[in-house]
């Protein structure tokens, strides 16, 4: 089925500089050329019609969920591994037992693990829908390890889990029930009965709770560094909702090595502030609102504390998703949504917010967004093609472009989507209808 009508993109020549020097290709302090352009990728689909980008390791090999033949809602998909052309079908938890199950890849790690999001055959608790693709089954984390899929172990009296991303120790990070019944959840989601808090899975399988701050009750885990620092948000269940990921009073928050959470503040003194990234060098990126209503991105290291990555003119949301946008560079990817609803992919490197779409020559998508970056450069993601269909990316920096290459200038992508994809799109990113939430690859 076709998410959008038939977009025409509009293209103009560029006389940018020539990058073709041993100076500029090297950029700065070892970083990307501030003139690079990148080279995108269209990775398909499963035999459907749409793909989502989640998360890239560094060897390039990127995750995700794509649409089989039989999937045309937009929503429901299936987690996927590709590598070097080669699109690989990881299924689900029940397999061929539940043909109409979803499910969606995060990570990967070095060694190729990608944390995963899947639903089960089992109905849900109580009529949950904690996997939030609307059917109300059982959701697990689980982990795609040596070439076959394992749930990871929920909390004691918890029936449900969601796994996001995964370290090169193997760690992996998420959040699962804890067996509480709350009954404020529902005053968020109506389905939504226990609490649930952010855990880490070990390698082993073991799993540990990451506390809420003082005075929360609920928490997420979204990102995780090689040295086991987590990031996400915490906060009570009541305006802490599932799903999708929407922390509307949430927390930002860093978990220490030895599990000790910390309250990363908030740009402005408002909520919700939630830390969806960190880096090995310990820098966080995450969203803050303003007073004005709109969203921000952040960037928190210990030093500076949370500082303001700056915006598009127009733009209300600005948003480094999780759970791998900021790289061992500070590079930052991510997208922007303006006041109808239209989204561009960015990238933030050197102090500098470029739109994605004004560094791509003769691309086959209008890049709506960066959804994980790696120590190279390249950049994980979703875009629309000429035909209409939502396609997973990999953009690819090149470091020696021609003048005369031809560019999609930043002021000139698609005006107006069409409302049934800002609706589909947004609303399992946490946008719709609902108000503004956090956005999350599931």
């Amino acid at each position: 089925m076709k998410l959008l009508a038939a977009i025409t993109l509009l293209w103009a020549l560029s006389a940018g500089p020539t990058l073709c020097n041993a100076q500029e290709q090297a950029g700065t302090k070892g970083q990307t050329p501030e003139f690079a352009r990148y080279t995108v990728t269209d990775l398909g689909a499963l035999g459907g019609t749409y793909s989502y980008g989640y998360g890239i390791n560094n060897a390039g090999v990127v995750s995700g969920g794509a649409a089989t033949q039989a999937q045309t809602d937009g929503v429901s998909q299936t987690a996927f591994l590709w590598d070097r052309d080669h699109f690989f079908n990881l299924g689900t938890l029940d397999g061929v037992a539940c043909p109409d199950c979803s499910s969606e890849a995060g990570g990967p790690n070095a060694k190729g693990e990608s944390p995963i999001l899947s639903e089960t055959s089992e109905p849900a608790y109580m009529g949950e829908d904690f996997c939030g693709f609307g059917t109300h089954r059982q959701c697990l984390g689980a982990i795609w390890k040596n070439g076959k899929m394992t749930a990871l172990s929920t909390l004691r009296g918890g029936q449900n889990g969601q796994a996001y991303w995964t370290n090169d120790r193997g760690q992996v990070v998420g959040f699962a029930e804890n067996g509480t019944i709350d009954p404020t959840c529902a005053s968020s989601v109506p389905f939504q009965v226990l609490r649930f808090e952010a855990v880490i899975w070990e390698p082993n399988g073991d799993v540990h709770e990451l506390h809420p701050l003082k005075g929360d009750t609920v928490g997420f885990a979204f990102g995780i560094n090689d040295k086991g620092e987590a990031v996400g948000a915490t906060g009570v269940c009541s305006n802490t909702s599932l799903p999708p990921v929407h922390p509307a009073g949430a927390h930002a928050v860093l978990w220490e090595k030895d599990g000790t959470p910390t309250d990363l503040g908030s740009l402005a003194g408002l909520a919700p502030n939630v830390a969806g990234s960190i880096n090995n060098l310990g820098q966080v990126v995450g969203t803050s609102p303003f007073s004005d209503g709109t969203i921000h991105t952040f960037l928190w290291t210990r030093t500076a504390g949370m500082q303001d990555i700056g915006t598009f003119p127009g733009a209300v949301v600005t948003v480094a998703p999780c759970c791998h946008t900021i790289n061992g560079k500070g590079q930052v990817a991510g997208f922007s949504i303006d006041a109808v609803g239209n989204m561009r992919a960015f990238l933030w490197r050197n102090g500098v917010m470029s739109d994605l779409n004004a560094l791509v020559p003769d691309s086959p998508l209008y890049l709506l967004a960066a959804s994980s970056i790696n120590d190279a450069g390249e950049i994980a993601g979703y875009g629309v093609n000429s035909d209409g269909d939502v396609h997973a990316f990999l953009a690819t920096p090149r470091k020696c472009v021609d003048s005369a290459e031809s560019l999609l200038h930043a002021s000139q992508g698609p005006k107006f989507l069409p409302e049934n994809v800002r609706e589909l799109v947004l609303q399992r990113l946490g946008f719709g209808r609902f108000g503004v939430g956090f956005i999350g690859p599931h």
